[in-house]
């Protein structure tokens, strides 16, 4: 099944709560290359002890998690190409709810990060894309980040930024809106696994068998 990441668009609306042994509903996604894999999940807020025991997702249930188990958000990630990326569903990504306010997060000169949060508790669905320069876009799901880029450029090729009442009477918007919204999640893993040339193995995700990552949690 390795079919790039629009499979996590597909199921973005199920209910993470369905468990199995790994993840398949309202997964978000971030994704960073220009650092190193290790590097950037300690500076998420994972204990690098804990990434040397190489635990794998599906035996979360059997791991002692500490005394702060309650905070901690259980994720898996991997790699492909020169990306690392990090799966999270209890709500949003981790980066997203820190990279304001989490010295550790911020990136650098030459550090991308590509990010998709479901924001699940507070909508409504996040891109976010540091490309780079030290600065982080944002956009809603249906829009482009505005930079006329090669990820904006990957959204719109991917049919993911719908069109908006500066381009076309309001309620022409809404109809369209209201036709296409449930491809809209679809479209945008298809635009940001392009971009990335990400593609994640939906068996491997639902099995739980890509390797355990405890982050604290960050609100």
């Amino acid at each position: 099944m390795l079919d790039g990441i629009a499979w996590i668009g597909e199921f973005s609306n199920e209910n993470a709560a369905r468990r199995g042994p790994g993840m398949r509903g309202a997964i978000s996604l971030t994704a960073a290359r220009g650092m190193e894999p290790e590097g950037f999940l300690v500076r998420l807020g994972a204990d690098s002890e804990q990434l040397r025991c190489h635990d794998m997702y599906l035996e979360r249930g059997a791991l002692a998690l500490g005394p702060d188990a309650q905070l901690a958000r259980v994720a898996m990630y991997g790699t492909c190409g020169e990306w690392l990326y990090v799966l999270e569903d209890w709500g949003m990504a981790t980066w997203y709810a820190g990279h304001r306010t989490v010295a550790a997060m911020e990136t650098l000169t030459g550090e991308e990060v590509v990010c998709l949060t479901m924001n699940s508790w507070d909508p409504p669905k996040l891109i976010l894309h540091a490309p780079g320069d030290g600065r982080v876009w944002q956009a809603e799901f249906a829009e482009d980040t505005g930079r006329s880029s090669t990820l904006d450029a990957a959204l719109r090729a991917a049919g993911a930024v719908f069109p908006s009442v500066r381009e076309a009477p309001e309620e022409e918007v809404a109809l369209y809106f209201e036709e296409h919204r449930e491809e809209l999640p679809t479209a945008v893993f298809t635009a940001v696994g392009d971009y990335c040339g990400l593609s994640i193995d939906r068996a491997v995700v639902e099995a739980g068998e890509l390797p355990l990552v405890i982050l604290p949690s960050v609100r």
